[in-house]
C-alpha cells in the first residue's frame, strides 16, 4: 500500500467513525428556496445545493516524501492529467476563465462557472467575469504574479524566508465564485531539496483531496525541476476535512476493496528533461511533457459534487 493510500484511507474512516454531523450550505439552500421564475438562479444546481449532512474533522494532516514516492491513490483511480491541467491552468496559465479547461475536456468548474448576464447563484458579478471564477485562483495568481515571484526567489535566494504563495486575498473575496479552498502554500530550500506546505481551509476528501495531493505535489516536482533542485517534503494541513453524505456508500465501497485486494505500488513521475521553463510545459490536453508511468489502480469510483 501506498503512504498516501494508508493515510488517505485512515482519514476517511475516522471522519466517517469520529466526524461532527454538520447541514452543508443551508444559506444558500435557503436562497433556492426563495427563488422565483424571475431570477437568473441556475436550476441545473438544485441537486447539488439542497442541505446535506456533512461529516467532518478539523485541523488534519498528512506528511509525504515526495522523494521516494509520488503521492496518487492507487485504492481508486485518478484522473491525474485532468489535476495537473486544473493546476497549470492556476500556476502557469494563470487564468480564471472555464473554457479553457472545457477547451481540454474538464468540467470540474463547469459548476461555479458566471453566466452570461454576470450573475451567479442570484448575485451580480459583472458582464466582464461572464465565463470565468471571478477574482479567485489563477486570477489572483496573475494579479501579484505569484509563480514568477516565486520561481525567482528560489533561483537566487533559496535561504529566503519567506517564499509564500497566498490565493487569500480580501479584497477579491466578494467577487471570486469560490473563494480558494487550497489557498496557501509556503516553500523552503533545504539541502538541495524543495519542500512544500500546503495548507487547505475546506477539502472535499471524496474528490478534492484526491487532486489537490497529487497537483502539489506534481507542482513541486516542477518547479524543483526548472530550479535545479530536488523534490522534498511535502505536508499536507487541512483546517475543515469533511465526507458528503451523499459520497459515503463510494468510501465504504472504497474502503472494503482496499481491505480485500492488495493495492498496486505508487507509479512513477516522468518530467521531460529538456524542458527548463515552467512556463514551457506543454498545457495542451495531451500533456505531452508531464506524465505517469505504470499507474496502476482499482479502478474508478462515482463521487457526487457537493456546493
Amino acid at each position: 500500500m501506498t503512504k498516501f493510500d494508508e493515510q488517505y484511507l485512515d482519514l476517511c474512516e475516522r471522519i466517517l467513525q469520529q466526524g461532527e454531523m454538520v447541514q452543508n450550505n443551508p444559506a444558500v439552500a435557503s436562497m433556492k428556496l426563495k427563488d422565483n421564475a424571475g431570477t437568473n438562479f441556475p436550476n441545473h444546481l438544485a441537486q447539488t445545493i439542497n442541505p446535506i449532512t456533512t461529516y467532518r474533522l478539523p485541523h488534519q494532516v498528512l506528511k509525504f516524501d515526495l522523494a521516494e514516492e509520488f503521492p496518487i491513490l492507487t485504492s481508486k483511480h485518478v484522473a491525474f492529467k485532468t489535476s495537473v491541467l486544473e493546476m497549470l491552468w492556476i500556476y502557469q496559465v494563470q487564468s480564471n476563465e472555464v473554457g479553457w479547461l472545457r477547451d481540454r475536456g474538464i468540467k470540474i468548474w463547469d459548476e461555479w462557472e458566471i453566466a452570461k448576464d454576470g450573475t451567479y447563484l442570484g448575485k451580480k458579478f459583472g458582464k466582464k467575469y461572464a465565463g470565468t471564477i471571478g477574482t479567485a485562483y489563477g486570477w489572483i495568481v496573475n494579479r501579484y504574479q505569484l509563480t514568477q515571484g516565486l520561481i525567482e526567489t528560489l533561483k537566487n535566494d533559496r535561504n529566503n524566508r519567506r517564499m509564500i504563495m497566498s490565493l487569500w486575498q480580501n479584497e477579491w473575496l466578494p467577487t471570486a465564485a469560490l473563494p480558494s479552498c487550497v489557498w496557501n502554500t509556503q516553500w523552503n530550500v533545504v539541502d538541495g531539496k524543495l519542500n512544500l506546505i500546503v495548507t487547505v481551509r475546506s477539502n472535499d476528501v471524496p474528490l478534492g483531496m484526491p487532486f489537490n495531493v497529487s497537483q502539489y505535489a506534481t507542482l513541486c516536482y516542477l518547479l524543483a525541476h526548472v530550479c535545479d533542485l530536488q523534490p522534498g517534503q511535502m505536508t499536507y494541513v487541512i483546517n475543515d476535512a469533511h465526507i458528503y453524505e451523499n459520497q459515503v456508500g463510494g468510501i465504504w465501497r472504497q474502503l472494503r476493496l482496499a481491505r480485500e485486494q492488495t493495492l498496486p505500488p505508487a507509479p512513477k513521475l516522468w518530467i521531460n528533461p529538456e524542458v527548463k521553463d515552467f512556463f514551457a510545459f506543454d498545457n495542451s490536453k495531451d500533456l505531452k511533457d508531464i506524465k505517469l508511468e505504470n499507474y496502476q489502480n482499482l479502478g474508478r469510483i462515482s463521487m457526487p459534487v457537493a456546493m
